[in-house]
């Protein structure tokens, strides 16, 4: 059995992965795909408890280099329990965030260094990556407005302040100039339709072709 493709949905808050991930679950599975949601942190019980601890209460309660450790515990776990042995059984495992996200979120919002988030990605998950990793762009200043619409109660990383998610909204775009084979940028100021069509057009030409 062929092994399946791992997907990533990366981006700011409130970009519109949620609803991404939910068109191309269906898209996908309407091709007769076995598809794995999942997402970070979480996606395992122990995952969970560590998204828990991470997302909630004050935004001084970790550093960053706590936050990266925290994430790559909650990632390795993660990995090994779910996203690797769903890979050998032939699934397509589509996840909301992976090691993208803690190279923004905490290398470049938080100001850890590169190196040392390579060093902690190698020693953790060795030469593990996505196949295809989807980048939704948008202002985040329209991203967090859909957030509070939504009624959805903040995260600790959303309560940071404006500056914080400019620096995030380019770092996603440095990741995606870095690698290109790997990575897509979408733009979320579309219509969802728009989004989703453009993503199943990635999908295609970057995985489908080569399966």
């Amino acid at each position: 059995m062929a092994p399946g493709k791992f997907i990533t949905l990366e981006g700011g808050e409130g970009a519109g992965k949620t609803t991404l991930i939910g068109g191309l679950t269906q898209s996908l599975a309407d091709r007769g795909l076995d598809v794995v949601v999942t997402r970070e942190p979480g996606g395992t019980p122990g995952a969970e408890l560590l998204r828990n601890i991470l997302l909630n209460g004050d935004v001084e309660r970790w550093s960053s280099r706590a936050e990266a450790l925290l994430m790559y515990a909650a990632r390795v776990d993660h990995v090994e329990r779910c996203i690797k042995p769903a890979l050998a059984r032939g699934a397509w495992v589509l996840c909301d965030r992976f090691a993208d996200s803690t190279r923004a979120y905490q290398g470049v919002g938080g100001g850890l260094g590169a190196d040392e988030l390579a060093e902690l990605q190698h020693f953790a998950l060795g030469a593990f990556a996505p196949d295809l990793t989807l980048i939704v762009d948008l202002d985040p200043a329209i991203g967090l407005k859909r957030t509070i619409q939504r009624g959805e109660k903040a995260t600790r990383f959303e309560k940071f302040d404006a500056g914080y998610h400019a620096r995030l909204r380019q770092a996603f775009l440095d990741i995606a100039a870095e690698a290109p084979e790997r990575c897509v940028v979408l733009d979320g100021s579309l219509a969802p339709e728009a989004v989703m069509t453009a993503a199943l057009t990635a999908v295609d030409t970057r995985l489908t072709a080569s399966t």
